[in-house]
């Protein structure tokens, strides 16, 4: 049976702490090591490619735009190198963003975020900016100091503050400048922006961008991974038990003490562990958290804390990777006496792998294969047929022709279907009127109107399919196009 209880006979409920931390800022040791050395590889090649990828030019032939990579807004073309993209090729944009997708997943399966840790731009930019900051005001313990000073307008601060706050401006304005590059001819539109004559679009995106890279990677930092990204959440469950994630591997670190006091204990025949408890895996994170609490949402996987970690135990006399990535099923093992086993290749890194492998190749395959030469037809719908005067049958289309090489054509079109057809293109003479010859010109789409005309016998009486093929008469490249042709 239920009992009453009095409101007032309730006790005040335990302090829980505000619903929102006020946060503590990060101060990044600088580390030297295996992953910090990965680390600087992969910023260098990142920011390498983000930055002078606009710059590098590709002969493309007379006419064409010569930058190797360009997102062609006002022609509706993409160029990537060899490769140039139309309206009607989106489905590329959508296999490449499929295969992005899986690869992430891929990485995931194999060893946590290490996208986050190594290749997400904010980790790269923010690797940038804490570098600056260390080279103007000091590692973390003398950031640390000045930030706390009890004078902190000494002129000396005072200089240092401008001159990191004024580099981070120049490379956030770089990263919106280096954008909008890949929009408009580079040297072009660096030379319109220099002299202030440039499209007033491109500076309210340099000035977005610049606004966006100065914030996130200056000042939110951490923040960003921790709040805004919602991969942290995602990827938990994406992750398996196999995940290679940075582990603190417990089984040999714990119990935690000091070197002089694991040597006495160890005298006495005690279980000490290898983790001396020298906080410097926390003290090189860049979120701040201290990866031996075991598994964290904020934790990038960037491994620097194994870096940290390592250094020590090498000074010591240590084995390394007390930190490493790995599991809980390698550490329990180890626990129990057994080997550890690492499976990356398992069902689910396979699956991923070949749904890459599947999109990829059949992403080539199209490319490779496809053709430089397409035609589309559209049947008219008022009047579907025309009945002339001397019984025969017209029907009208228009077709649009697409010539994407860099040169232009001379095509023929000829019509597959109804007996004995002819053909007139509509304000365009041809010397072959059961054939016409027509001219595209280069990297363009021409719209015609087509009338095909049949003579009543040998044709039935009702609607057949027509199929109209298009060939270059030079190249001998060819493309069709069906429809139907339809009797009155």
């Amino acid at each position: 049976m239920n009992k009453t209880v009095n409101p007032n006979e309730l006790k005040p409920a335990d302090d829980v702490g505000p619903l929102y931390a006020a946060r503590k800022k990060v101060y990044p040791q600088s580390v030297s090591g295996t992953f910090r050395r990965i680390k600087w590889g992969l910023m260098a090649f990142c920011l390498g490619v983000y930055y002078f990828l606009p710059f590098v030019r590709w002969n493309r032939g007379l006419g064409a735009p010569s930058q190797a990579v360009l997102i062609d807004l006002p022609n509706s073309r993409f160029y990537f190198f060899f490769i140039e993209l139309w309206p009607q090729e989106v489905y590329y944009f959508t296999g490449l963003l499929i295969v992005a997708a899986v690869a992430l997943f891929l990485m995931n399966s194999i060893g946590g975020r290490i996208w986050c840790g190594y290749l997400c731009p904010q980790t790269v930019w923010t690797d940038l900016f804490y570098a600056v900051e260390r080279l103007i005001e000091g590692d973390r313990r003398e950031r640390m100091k000045k930030d706390k000073s009890s004078d902190p307008m000494k002129l000396e601060r005072i200089s240092e503050i401008v001159l990191k706050h004024s580099i981070w401006l120049m490379i956030a304005w770089w990263t919106g400048g280096a954008w909008v590059l890949y929009f408009n001819d580079a040297p072009t539109l660096v030379k319109e922006l220099v002299t202030f004559q440039g499209p007033m679009l491109a500076y309210i995106w340099i000035g977005i961008l610049t606004a966006t890279t100065y914030l996130l990677a200056g000042f939110m930092r951490e923040q960003v991974c921790t709040y805004m990204c919602p991969w942290p959440r995602i990827q938990a469950a994406l992750t398996d038990e196999w995940a290679l994630n940075v582990t603190y591997r417990y089984d040999r670190g714990e119990k935690r003490t000091s070197v002089k006091k694991a040597a006495e204990l160890r005298a006495l025949g005690q279980q000490v562990g290898d983790c001396v408890d020298c906080y410097q895996c926390v003290a090189v994170c860049p979120t701040g958290i201290d990866i031996r609490n075991g598994p964290q949402m904020e934790c990038i996987q960037c491994g620097l804390c194994i870096d940290a970690c390592d250094n020590v135990m090498t000074k010591i006399g240590r084995p390394k990777r007390l930190i490493g990535y790995d599991n809980d099923i390698n550490i329990h093992r180890r626990q129990e006496g057994k080997a550890p086993i690492y499976r990356i290749v398992r069902p689910r890194t396979v699956v991923y792998s070949a749904i890459i492998a599947a999109v990829g190749g059949f992403m080539i395959y199209t490319l490779a294969t496809r053709s430089l030469l397409d035609v589309n037809v559209l049947h008219d719908r008022n009047p579907v047929a025309v009945k002339l005067s001397d019984g025969s049958i017209r029907n009208a289309y228009t077709v649009r022709l697409l010539n994407k090489s860099g040169y232009d054509r001379v095509i023929a079109i000829d019509v597959e279907g109804p007996v004995n057809p002819t053909m007139h293109v509509v304000g365009i003479d041809s010397v072959t009127p059961d054939r016409p010859i027509i001219v595209i010109p280069r990297d363009a789409t021409s719209e015609l109107r087509l009338l095909v005309t049949a003579p009543a016998e040998n044709n039935p009486e009702k609607s057949i399919p027509v199929r109209f093929h298009v060939m270059d008469i030079g190249l001998g490249v060819a493309a069709s196009a069906t429809d139907n042709f339809v009797a009155p």
